[in-house]
């Protein structure tokens, strides 16, 4: 990649939507240029991603009900933090204690692209999907007792920031056409194991016709919005 080319990267690179910039280009440039706060948010979603796993081996059905082939489809917070790791990870060749590569000068492939973009719908979609559930219930979820405190609050707080984090993506990711497309095709795929088989994240009701609308139109929403958010890969910006 000659310099020009990284210039036009730097230029083009960064949040596109229409939505207003979530964060100042400079702290997303800061925190995710260092090494030890780039690796902090590593263990961060990898103790999330343990956390989640765990839940979903004491539901009810549990992880025991499906393939492991399935697990991706099943546990799908799970999924968004694995996919949200390996997206943060892309980076780590290219970060250094001393003149760290700008986040918009990241080098990318088609395959980088789709992940990047995999990691945001996901993240987005059940940061949101989590809140929702929670709340179409109020009386079955919402309350201060000690108990609730985790099972309400505490999860709302840690889905919080799924968001924060798929909105960092952009800043240092691209999308394409086909990795919407791929994205878009996967996330229906999942709508359609969670429904169609009745294996959505336990809940303490039934998902209804209201929670299984609401699913397939988010998986509609976030590829919009990744697809309004990102820079769109092209060839001319490919690793050498």
């Amino acid at each position: 990649m000659n310099s020009s080319e990284d210039d036009e990267i730097t230029q083009s690179r960064g949040w596109h939507g229409r939505l207003p910039q979530p964060f100042p280009t400079r702290w997303v440039q800061y925190y995710l240029t260092r090494p030890a706060s780039l690796g902090w948010l590593l263990i961060a979603d990898g103790v999330a991603f343990l956390v989640g796993v765990n839940f979903y081996v004491h539901s009810e059905p549990s992880l025991q009900a499906v393939s492991a082939l399935l697990y991706p489809l099943f546990g799908d917070s799970p999924t968004a933090l694995a996919l949200a790791s390996l997206s943060v990870a892309t980076m780590l060749p290219y970060v250094k204690r001393t003149q760290p590569r700008p986040l918009a000068g990241m080098p990318s492939n088609q395959l980088v692209s789709i992940l990047h973009t995999l990691a945001f719908v996901w993240l987005i979609k059940y940061g949101l999907w989590t809140g929702i559930a929670l709340n179409l219930r109020p009386d079955l979820y919402f309350g201060f007792t000690s108990a609730l405190l985790w099972e309400y609050w505490g999860i709302l707080f840690t889905h919080l920031f799924f968001l924060l984090q798929a909105m960092a993506i952009p800043y240092y990711g691209e999308t394409s056409r086909t990795a919407l497309l791929i994205a878009f095709a996967l996330l229906l795929v999942n709508d359609l194991f969670d429904y169609g088989l009745g294996l959505y994240p336990p809940l303490r009701y039934e998902a209804g016709m209201v929670l299984t609308a609401i699913t397939v139109l988010l998986s509609v929403g976030v590829v919009l919005l990744a697809a309004d958010a990102f820079d769109h890969y092209t060839t001319v910006q490919s690793v050498d």
